[in-house]
């Protein structure tokens, strides 16, 4: 059987995917009539550029390639800061001035807008960062085979990047991490093998408080610290407490599932608690291993504060917030109405909604554990139709059944928090036929150098619809 010889071309990127990379399309001549066309996906590239790429198997359909040189780049290509950019899949745009990504964040989101027909002159600028490094307030790792810490490879889930240095954590969290990584090696621990199911340490997760400063360690592995593994336990325990007083939480945490998740069957305390708090416009948290929590605390307050303007809470109102989780809008905005409940499917994310709401002395608030749609039947029943209803579904979206249910509840206004456009934009459509109009768009970059970006929205019901 022949094989193509690879072949060298200088093409133009016609637009950006889903995933930040640049999209390239190329016609090989293969001696008959029409060229075949093949489509490139290129990572690291902006739109515009030229770039030449070596193809090596030109004869499918399409491919992925890396640039090999860029003949005319993008104006506002820069430097990237990170050393492991070129190999790692996380900062898939730091190739890119910082105004320039906020820019494609706002045309995105007016272009998914306008796609199902709505004014894309509601849309406004994406509200961006002052400084858009060491934003995050958690990181998970991944131990390779060999027992070093690192990132997974762009394109490569099976490959890790030991870990030098990382730009979007906090610095104490990239310290820390070094510090457990320095401590594998010494005690010359494995790491998982995902195709034989083999070794040691899996993750590290790690998660800080910016306003408590408080830190959460989280080492996950096929095995408890006991028996042989319990003088390590105990040196990692002693090392951390001596370098890092604001880790207020080690944990050991089993996992022996194949899947290849940051779960724990089984939970050990290795110094300090479970939990570590943080805090949101006054309001604290308690912030557990598998606790869903914004993770760029600068820029989640942005959005609590533009749902509160957005919302217009009222002390004489009911209210709903749809896909609560622990309960981030819940609490400031249960300050503000006159009842609250909260609808979560997560169990545990409700018994964290109680717990933090009596934290903070809030009493007006009811919190369900139940799916959306169902639980949005439970609460009317029992609660009434509220004025204002808030929503924070996942990035697949609430679903046309979750937003149809909403559209005939009739709230006068609901609030829509979403950390997908695209899905945000198709659930709105459902809520037109009930008399429902989209008022404004607030992009807010909760997530610098990568392609994600995050809306506030309000939808209100026409006057004349009731």
């Amino acid at each position: 059987m022949t094989t193509t010889k690879k072949e060298t071309y200088i093409t133009e990127i016609r637009d950006l995917d889903k995933r930040g990379s640049g999209r390239a399309v190329v016609w090989r001549d293969v001696g008959q009539v029409n060229p075949r066309k093949l489509k490139l996906t290129i990572p690291q590239t902006l739109p515009g550029e030229k770039v030449r790429v070596t193809v090596e198997q030109p004869e499918r359909k399409r491919t992925k390639v890396m640039p090999e040189e860029i003949v005319e780049a993008h104006p506002e290509r820069v430097g990237p800061d990170c050393p492991h950019f070129e190999r790692c899949g996380g900062c898939v745009w730091q190739h890119w001035q910082y105004s320039g990504q906020l820019t494609e964040k706002t045309n995105h989101v007016k272009k998914v807008i306008e796609d199902e027909g709505f004014d894309p002159s509601l849309v406004r600028n994406t509200i961006g960062m002052e400084n858009p490094w060491h934003y995050r307030n958690k990181m998970e790792f991944t131990f390779a085979k060999d027992g070093s810490l690192g990132l997974h490879e762009l394109g490569n889930f099976r490959k890790i990047i030991s870990l030098e240095t990382c730009l979007i954590a906090g610095k104490d969290m990239v310290e820390a991490t070094m510090e457990v990584a320095d401590w594998a090696k010494k005690h010359a621990l494995s790491g998982y093998d995902k195709d034989n199911h083999e070794g040691l340490l899996r993750h590290l997760m790690v998660r800080q408080s910016f306003a408590t400063e408080e830190i959460m360690l989280g080492l996950f592995a096929t095995e408890g610290p006991e028996g042989e593994l319990s003088s390590a336990a105990q040196d990692l325990a002693e090392r951390i407490r001596e370098k890092f007083p604001k880790v207020k939480s080690l944990l050991w945490l089993e996992n022996r599932d194949w899947a290849d998740r940051t779960q724990s069957e089984n939970t050990h305390v290795l110094a300090g608690r479970d939990f570590i708090y943080d805090e949101m416009l006054g309001y604290r948290f308690r912030i557990w291993f598998d606790t869903f929590f914004q993770t760029n605390p600068t820029q989640a307050q942005k959005l609590v504060e533009l749902a509160l303007e957005m919302g217009k809470p009222k002390e004489t109102e009911k209210m709903i917030d749809l896909f609560c989780g622990v309960g981030t809008f819940s609490l400031p905005f249960a300050s503000r109405v006159g009842k609250l409940a909260g609808i979560e499917i997560v169990e545990t994310s409700i018994e964290s909604a109680k717990r933090n709401a009596k934290d903070n002395g809030i009493s007006n608030t009811y919190f369900l554990a139940k799916d959306a749609r169902r639980g949005i039947d439970e609460v009317l029943e029992s609660f009434g139709i509220p004025e204002l209803l808030l929503l924070d579904p996942p990035r697949s979206g609430a679903g046309g059944k979750v937003m149809r249910r909403i559209g005939r509840s009739q709230p006068e206004r609901i609030v829509y928090v979403s950390c997908n456009p695209d899905t945000f934009a198709i659930d709105i459509k459902e809520l037109e036929p009930f008399g429902y109009e989209l008022k404004e768009v607030q992009p807010v970059d909760l997530f610098p150098h990568t392609m994600h970006v995050e809306c506030v929205a309000i939808l209100e019901l026409k006057q004349n619809n009731n």
